[in-house]
This record gives C-alpha cells, structure tokens and sequence, in this order.
C-alpha cells in the first residue's frame, strides 16, 4: 500500500493525527523530569548491623564475614562491598542489572534471617533497605546565626529546616553536616569517686534506672479507669544534679558532689566551615527518579519561607550540581535550535525556494515533539545523553524530508503537476527512505539493551534516536508529500536549465565513469578499473584504522565545572583539632589564586562519607564560565589566520582560565602544607584513575599497597598516586589476665563497659535522657578528660568484684600501647584497599591506565593479594567490550534488513562495505582536536553508521530501479551519482551544519557534546566523499561477484521460474472496459442475425403458402 498517496488522497487523518502528537509531545516535554545523566537504576541493598561499642577488627570478624557469607550465595549477586567502622557493620550488595530491586532486598532480608542466631547477642536488630538516593547532594546550604549557639543553629536544622524539607516532593534525604547536639554531661571526679567508693558504671546504671517517666499500668478509682505513670524524670539539669545517688555502703550522696553537671553539646566530631567561618551545613540529595530542577525550585520555595519567618537566621547556598543541570538543559535546547536554524539554511541554499524549504524544516518539530511522549512513557528524563540524542537526530529527522522534497521537485521539472509528482515520486523513493530508517533503528535498538551501567546510558539514547527516526519516517512518508503535493507549483521546483549540472556535478560524474569503466588492452585483455578503487579504498582503510589505534580511550570526557573536589587525609592518630589547623592551613594557601570564589571545608569525614576525625573533604568553587554561543563564535574567528586577528573579540565575561590549570596550581601550593594527603575527586565522587587491591589479610594488604604505591609515584602519566585504606590507629590494649579475672568474678565485658563509660560515657542507645524543652536530651556520664590523659589513671580505674569489693583495672588486667584498623573495607569478601591517581592535563584516562597496568605487572606482589579495575577504568573496560557486541549486532539486524528489502544478498554488502570509509574521518577530527575515544565518541560512531548507511541505500536503490527499467549496470550507477549526489551531499551538510553548534562546546555540558559533534562531522565528510567515489565501483564488484558465482551454481541449482506480470490497476481496467465493448459488439451482430434469419424464414414460410394454394384448387 503506498502511504503517501493515501495521505495526499486523505489529507484530514494525518493531519489530526501529528496534531494529536504533538500536543501529547508538548504536555510530555514539560512533565519530564530534568537530571544531569539518566538515573542508573542498579539494584543495590544495604545491610546494616550494630553492635554498640564493639571495634572494626571483631566487627569484621563476628558479623560482617557471617553476612557476606550468607549473601554471596544469593541468587543475582555481583559484588559485595562493606565498611566496617566503630560498632557499625555496613554491607552493600550490587546486584546483576536484570534483577528487580524488590527482590534483591526480600531475597538480602531472607538470607539475613537464616543467620541471625549465629551473630552476637548484643547486636541490634539488622536494617536491610534499599538504597534509592541518586548520587551526591545536589544542592549545600550554609546555616549561620549571630545570637545563637553552634548547638542551638544545630537543633535549629533539625528541628525546622529538615522537617521543613523532608516529605517535599523529589527529596530523597537532607543530611545536616558539622554543628552538634546538645547532651547533658556528668564530667566525675575521680578522687570523689573513691572517696565514697562509687564507679561511673553505678551512677550511669542508677541514673538510667532513676531518671525516666515509665508506665507502671492502669487502675479504677472511682467511676472510671486511669493509667498509672513513674514520673521519674528530672526535668531540669538543676534536679539532674541534686539527683540522690546511692553507694554500696548504703548511703547517699548528691550527683553534684561526684563531680559537675553541665548542660552543653556532644564532643565534637565533625565540623564544617566556609570561607574560614564555623558554620552548620545541609546537604539535600534528590529522590530517585526525581528532577533536579523541581527539587531545587521545592527547596527554593520552602527556605524562603523559613528565612521569612526566622530573619535572625542566615541561610546561604554554599555549593550546587543544579546549575550545571539546568545549564545543560538550556544549551541542548539552544543548540537543538541553532542546528535546526543552521540545517534549513542549508536546505535553503541548495533549494533556492521558501516553499520547500518550509516543508522541510516543519519535520523536525514533527519528528522531534512527539518523541517526548514515548520517552515519558518509557520513563525516561531529559538528561545530557537523551538530549544529545535528540540533537545528534536533527541531521537524520531532516534527511528524509531533504530527500523527499528533492525527489519530488525533480518529478515536477519532468512537467508532472505537483500533485501527480508528489505521488509517483514518493512512491519511487519510498523503498530507499524505509530503508534508511530500518537500518538506523537496527543499529541503535541492540545498543539500547546493552548490560552494565554503560547499557543504562546508551538505552536512553539509542531508543530516543530510534523513536525519532521512526517519527521522521511517518513524517517523510505522510507528511512532506501531502505538503508538497498541497502547497508547492510548478514554479518551486525551477527549471531544467536552472538545475542543469554544475562544473563540480561534471567533474564528479566524469571521475565516475573513469573509475567504472573496463580498460580494454591491444591483446583483447580487458581489465575492470573500479577494482583499482577497490584497492584504494582498503589502503585507505588501513591507515584510517592505524590513526584511529593511535587515539586513546576514556569513559567520559573532562568537564570545566567550576568546582574542585579534594580529598584530604592525615596521619594516624590524628584529632580533630589538627585536622581543623591543617585545612586552616590549605585554605590560606589557596584563597588568594585567581578566579576561586569560595573554600568549603567538612572536617571528619572524607567526600565518600566515610567517618573519621583525620579525614575531611576541601570543596574549592571557582567563578563559572562564560558559555555564551557568540563569545565562542568570537573566539573561534580570532583563530583564523590572516583576518583573525583583525575581527572583533566579544567581551568574555567569565572565568578566562580552565579549570585544569587552576588545579595545577592549587596542588602546587597544597605540597607545601605539611603532614597532609590531598587529592583531587572528578565530579562523580570518584579519583579520575583507581584500582583496588585485594588481600586475605590485613599483613598481605598493607605490603601489596606499599610496593605499588611506591612503584607508580613518579610517573609522568599518573598524578598525586595515593591509596585509601585501612591504615592502622593508634590503641590502647587492654589484655584482660584471665586467672585473676576470673578469681574475682570480673568479665572482660565488664571491663569494657567501665572503661567505655568513664572515657566517653555509655552507649547513645543505652544513655538516660532528660526530657527538657520539649525534646529528649541525652545524659552522658564519663570521667573528667583529665582521666584520658594517661595509660596510669586509665590502669587506676576501679572495678567492682563479684564480692562487691573495688580493684583497680590494673590488677586484673595488662595495659599497653598498640595499632589496630580504624576502619575495614572489603570488597567480594576479601580485605581491599583502593589506589589511585589523578590524570595530568591532556592525558587521557585510556593511557594512564594503560601505564599503570604496565607498571603494576612489574610489582611482585604478596601471596594473596590481586589487582582489579575500579572506578571509570572498570566502566570504560565494560563500555568498549558491550559496545563491541552491540555493534556486531547491530551490523547483522542492519544486512538482515538490506537483504529483505532489496531481495539479493550479495547487494546489501555493497553497502555494508562502505561502513569503514567514515573511520578515517573520526580519527582526523580526534586527533587534530586531541579528544579521546570516549562515550560520546561512540555514540557518534553509531550514529555515522547510519548516515554511511543512508548514503550507500540511496545510490544502490536507484542504480537497481535503473537497471529494472533496462539500463545497462554501468550506466545505471552514473546515473545513480547523477540523480542522488545533491540530496546526499545536502543532507550531509545539513547534518554537519546541525552539529555545529555542539562542536564548539557552547553551554554547561558542552564538552561531553564536543567529541562527539567533531567525530560526526569529520566522519560526515570523509564518508560522504568516498561513497561517492567507492559505492559504484562496490555495486559493480558485487555484481561481477553475482555474476560469478551464478555461473558457478549454474548446473547445481535450478533457474528460477519467471512469474507473469501483473498488469497496473490502469491497464487492467482498460482492459476490461474493451472487453465489455467488444461483448456488447458482439452481442449487436448476434441480434442483427437472428433478424436476418428470422426474415428470411417469413419469406420462405410465404413462398410456401403459394405454393400451397394451386394444389388445394385442382385437388
């Protein structure tokens, strides 16, 4: 059935239908979620266990290996990742992609169970839970106030900002940062402990069973029923201390005379400052799913009215990923819209006529807004990759209305009217245009389902290009005939003169006719020449595939986002005062270099939330870029030889230097801080190159570590080469003598317990509380910090024995100085420890890991420890490797495709044979801009094979409609070149022009487009360019191949059977309108006959009656 006819026959169905999708589009487009990259769903489940007071080494031991057991044999599993800190088992477990997050979690939950009774009685309940929060916060506050205390601003974000915001619609989680909580603590004396013969341990039990309001049950009195309460609660902190403490002699004394009662905030763990300034932060990380821009504008909104009703407090955006988002979101929109703007005017150029220019640019809007619909049904976000899918699109939604539109003014110089042209002309290209479209969508649709997290990025952007392609099919074939057909005259196609060929038209087609010609020699040998072309193009081949091995690989380009992510790291044994002076220190080194605007400090815990007193992470905020289109045009132009320099330079109204360089120069200074690790953090969290180390054992660890670390430092290719592990902290032992213990009826849980409380007070879980301004405030009991000074009045404090006496710790127990892990990382069940380094400026992250991989194969390492990629370096190998199946894929569905609808196999290979020709242009335009092979990169890959691919389609197509009307083969592929170069080379400048735009990098995200725009438009004209020259000398070798092995398989396989044609519609009509004329003829002389006869026999009858008369008379 020929579509466009039947639109241009029935022109109101198509028309409501576009109109329905594009306002379906439109609601869609503005429902859409805005996010930075698409949301990676990978089902990941956390398993927490507590276990109060107990350390990371016994931990490790008791719980963690239990779990990791348990859940390595679960059904799905890829890894296992745990952190082992301070009483706290944390177990994430990374599921396969293809298993349901619900299930990952129920299936964790059921394995946990079965071993809950092998783990230690004191451990809390375990928290098995999905993890939903999508990356880091998106959006920092710093939250200050003159009048208010560190510990009042603290209950102030607890108590308002973060019930303001939690519940809000996208926010997954606010985190409050630095500030502290407020607690009662009881500093004893320990003299006055002695003194009355009283431990910590006692007046902590006594104040937690003496301090609390407890239902003690109900009872009748009178006529009706009443609950009974233990009012015991304190209070106040002025009854807290007058609070009767009773000692094991029997008498009492005051909580106040055992040392002094102050109402104050928790020790201090953590802290955060900007610009030098204690201030306490919230950090809001969006929900799952849920778009950054809204999350923000929610925010937005709701501080506001905070700020309105509290103008005492100030609330000040400290960092922020939304921008970038957001700048994202605009510039894929301004480039999505100066490419359309740059592809009509090439339309325009070639066609000379407004009409058909018209017709052309309305498939864009057509093709593109109602893909928005399906992407929201699918789920989908507008995101740097669908976005950039969107506009590598713009080329190919216009293509097939260019080649319509073309094809049908070509039609109308032939003296058709426009509506009989736009008939017969839709319909002669119609195989050609569903063609392109199948082989496009059959590219991209295999890489859409490719595993791994790089699936999840190349889903969205091969689907998206595949639903727009297809739209742009529907348009191509309903939409731009029916237009065409309704709005164009004779007068828009021009005449025959006008489109006479030009002296490039001549040139090209006499070099086709070289090229395809059949040298005949004096001796009668005659030798084809396209087999010459044939050898030119696989020498081209060979050095386009030799530049393009010679371009390294990376995952994801470098971005200028204005922010420098720093980790830093102390010594062992370090506190949290000298983590405060040191990056006191590194922020005076780096306030006064150029362009940073602001230095946020959160001391105690490291970028990766990692809690630890010597760790902190350093947020350097750098004035943004100037992204503007026309500062870049202006820039550009200024590079120009001859007349660069003389054209005007537009004012730059941003930030002059790269981000990269000021890195350089903020490390530079930062060497010179003093007992301090630094390094710097991409965007994502994560070192630029990392690879983590394995081990069975803390010993083997440690020594594999210390070899690389000490192999790789130095090496020009890796910057600030560091690990991050489990490095050993600084103990004080305690070895319990067990005889002794034993005779005196100590445990050395009852050991731990009385150290614990008289060091840092009891348990959070197990501290009483005073119920004081509407809230429960903890109350915790400990000795003074003189008592934490010295190993000697640690060994003083007093235990009781099982008789009720007091003993010091020392008489039961050995006291030493040792080392033991702070934290335990582990990775599949084995010790890990993780190192990595920084990419120097221009080194891609595909040679640096080369060269560490070199480097690290030269380390003899310790029996059991191994190696193994992390970070980009394992996404980028899993990239490259599910990219190259996809492709083969993808390649396969493509001549699956061609050899349907051409019916020939040998044919379609002519067209898969010119694939290889764009190679040598990507490699040319990477290497001239030194970009690396990265994702993007590829994405333009495949989008080149389709572009290849619509090139080699229109030229077989037509050269095979040629010859079926009787054209010898040779003439058919000039003719092919004649009638199809200006559409191929006007599509593929108007797709080069669409590209533009994002060549040049303009706008947030505008080097993640670059690469790619430069590889699609380098790759645009070296292939448009050779398949020109090389699909007709392909097409003819296929067919001396053809030819070949038809002879070959002559006597093997049978002739096939010529089919009788079936005349047209037009021919069977006449012919049966002759037929009823000739019966009706027919039937005419058979009447006249019959009237003849009939006649005649009257006669006769008569002359018989005559005859009959004289008879009767003589008778």
């Amino acid at each position: 059935m020929n579509f466009s006819a039947w639109s241009i026959r029935n022109p109101v169905a198509p028309i409501l239908a576009f109109f329905i999708l594009m306002v379906l589009g439109w609601q869609s487009f503005n429902a859409l979620p805005i996010t930075r990259f698409p949301n990676i769903d990978v089902p990941l489940v956390a398993v927490t266990v507590a276990q109060p007071g107990a350390a990371p080494a016994e931990m490790e031991t008791q719980v963690t290996k239990k779990v990791e057991d348990i859940l390595a044999g679960v059904t799905g599993v890829k890894n296992l990742t745990s952190t082992v800190n301070d009483g706290v088992s944390t177990t994430v477990v990374e599921f396969r992609m293809e298993v349901p997050t619900d299930k990952a979690v129920q299936d964790s939950k059921d394995a946990v169970d079965r071993i809950r009774s092998d783990l230690p009685a004191g451990i809390e309940a375990p928290v098995i839970s999905r993890i939903d929060i999508e990356g880091q916060a998106i959006l920092t506050y710093a939250v200050t106030a003159p009048d208010k205390t560190l510990e009042e601003i603290s209950w102030f974000v607890d108590d308002v900002i973060k019930r303001k915001l939690q519940g809000r619609p996208g926010v997954g989680k606010v985190e409050r940062y630095g500030g502290a909580d407020r607690e009662i603590r009881i500093e004893l004396d320990p003299v006055k402990l002695n003194s009355f013969g009283v431990t910590a341990s006692l007046v902590n039990q006594q104040l937690r069973a003496t301090n609390a309001n407890i239902g003690a049950g109900r009872t009748e009195i009178g006529a009706g029923e009443q609950a009974i309460r233990t009012m015991g609660d304190a209070t106040t902190v002025a009854k807290l201390a007058a609070t009767r403490i009773a000692l094991p002699s029997g008498r009492q004394v005051v909580l106040s005379d055992l040392g002094q009662v102050i109402d104050t905030n928790e020790e201090l763990r953590s802290f955060s400052k900007l610009n030098g300034n204690q201030v306490v932060t919230i950090g809001v990380f969006r929900a799952k799913g849920a778009s950054e821009v809204s999350v923000d504008q929610t925010v937005t909104e709701a501080l506001a009215e905070v700020r309105a009703q509290n103008p005492d407090v100030a609330i000040t955006l400290v960092d922020e990923t939304v921008f970038y988002t957001y700048g994202n979101y605009t510039s894929a929109i301004d480039t999505l819209l100066e490419g359309l703007l740059l592809a009509v005017l090439v339309v325009f150029a070639f066609l000379k006529n407004w009409r058909a220019t018209l017709i052309t640019a309305v498939a864009l809007p057509l093709s593109a807004v109602p893909t928005f619909w399906v992407m929201d049904l699918l789920g989908f976000s507008l995101n740097l990759v669908s976005f950039l899918a969107i506009t590598l699109a713009t080329g190919i939604l216009v293509d097939d209305a260019i080649v319509e539109i073309e094809n049908i003014a070509r039609h109308i110089r032939m003296g058709k009217s426009p509506y009989r042209a736009a008939i017969e002309a839709a319909d002669e290209i119609g195989l050609a245009v569903i063609a392109t479209t199948s082989t496009i969508v059959a590219v991209f649709v295999p890489v859409s389902f490719m595993a791994g997290i790089p699936g999840q990025y190349f889903r969205q952007f091969g689907l998206t290009v595949a639903i727009a392609v297809l739209f742009s099919l529907l348009v191509a074939r309903l939409i731009t005939p029916l237009m065409a057909a309704y709005l164009m005259t004779a007068k828009d196609a021009g005449s025959e003169a006008a489109h006479a060929d030009g002296r490039f038209m001549r040139a090209y087609l006499g070099f086709v006719r070289r090229t395809s010609a059949t040298k005949r020699f004096a001796n009668g040998w005659r030798f084809p020449v396209y087999y010459l072309t044939l050898i030119a193009a696989i020498g081209v081949l060979i050095v386009s595939v030799f530049f393009m091995l010679k371009v390294p690989g990376s995952f994801l380009p470098p971005e200028d986002v204005s922010r420098i992510s720093i980790s830093v790291e102390l010594p062992p044994g370090s506190t949290l005062d000298d983590t405060d002076r040191a990056t006191t220190q590194m922020r005076a080194a780096i306030k006064d270099i150029p362009w940073v605007e602001n230095v946020f400090v959160l001391g105690g815990a490291s970028p990766t939330g990692s809690l630890d007193v010597r760790r902190a992470s350093v947020t350097v905020l750098l004035t943004r870029l100037d992204q503007t289109l026309l500062l870049r045009l202006s820039q550009t132009a200024h590079k120009l030889p001859l007349i660069g320099p003389y054209l005007p330079l537009v004012q730059d109204k941003g930030r002059t230097v790269p981000q990269n360089v000021i890195e350089v120069e903020v490390f530079k200074r930062l060497a010179t801080v003093p007992d301090i690790r630094a390094f710097k953090l991409n965007d994502r969290g994560q070192r630029d190159l990392s690879f983590s180390i394995l081990a069975d054992n803390e010993a083997d660890l440690n020594e594999a570590v210390y070899r690389l670390e000490e192999a790789l430092t130095g090496d020009p290719a890796l910057a600030d080469v560091a690990s991050e592990g489990a490095l050993p902290r600084p103990e004080v032992q305690i070895t319990p003598r067990m005889a002794e213990a034993a005779r005196l009826g100590i445990t050395a849980a009852q050991i731990a317990d009385t150290v614990r409380v008289a060091t840092v007070g009891d348990v959070d879980a197990a501290l009483a509380k005073l119920g004081i301004d509407s809230r429960q405030v903890p109350i915790r009991v400990r000795m003074n910090d003189a008592t934490r000074d010295s190993i000697d009045r640690i060994a003083a404090l007093k235990l009781t024995t099982a008789t009720g006496q007091v003993v010091p710790l020392s008489t039961v127990a050995d006291i030493r100085l040792g080392q033991g892990p702070s934290t335990v990382t582990r990775l599949n069940r084995q010790r890990a420890a993780t190192i990595g380094a920084n990419l120097p400026v221009g080194v891609p992250l595909g040679t640096a890991s080369a060269r560490f991989k070199e480097i690290a194969a030269g380390v003899k390492l310790p029996g059991s420890a191994q190696i193994k990629e992390s970070g980009d370096a394992e996404v980028q190998g899993e990239l490259f490797s599910s990219f190259g199946q996809a492709m083969i894929m993808g390649l396969m569905l493509v001549l699956t495709v061609l050899i349907l609808l051409f019916r020939s196999v040998l044919q379609p290979f002519t067209i898969l044979l010119s694939l290889p020709l764009a190679i040598g242009g990507v490699a040319a335009a990477l290497i001239l801009t030194g970009s690396a092979l990265s994702m993007p990169v590829l994405i333009g890959i495949l989008m080149l094979m389709g572009i290849v691919t619509k090139n080699a389609i229109l030229l077989v197509d037509f050269a095979v409609e040629m010859r079926a009307r009787g054209m010898d083969r040779v003439s058919a592929v000039i003719e092919a070149g004649h009638k199809r170069a200006q559409p191929i080379v006007m599509t593929s400048i108007a797709m080069s022009a669409g590209m533009l735009p994002s060549a040049l990098g303009v706008g947030e995200g505008g080097a993640f487009r670059a690469p790619m725009a430069t590889a699609v438009i380098g790759g645009i004209i070296v292939s448009t360019v050779l398949s020109l020259v090389v699909v007709p000398s392909f097409y003819l070798i296929m067919d001396d191949l053809s030819r070949g092995l038809g002879k070959l398989f002559s006597r093997m396989v049978g002739k096939k059977e010529i089919e009788p044609v079936e005349p047209a519609a037009h021919e069977l009509a006449a012919s049966i309108e002759g037929l009823e004329q000739s019966q009706i003829a027919a039937m005419g002389l058979i009447s006249a006959d019959q009237a003849d006869l009939r006649s005649r026999l009257s006669v006769l009858e008569a002359r018989a009656a005559r005859r009959s008369k004289p008879d009767l008379a003589a008778e």
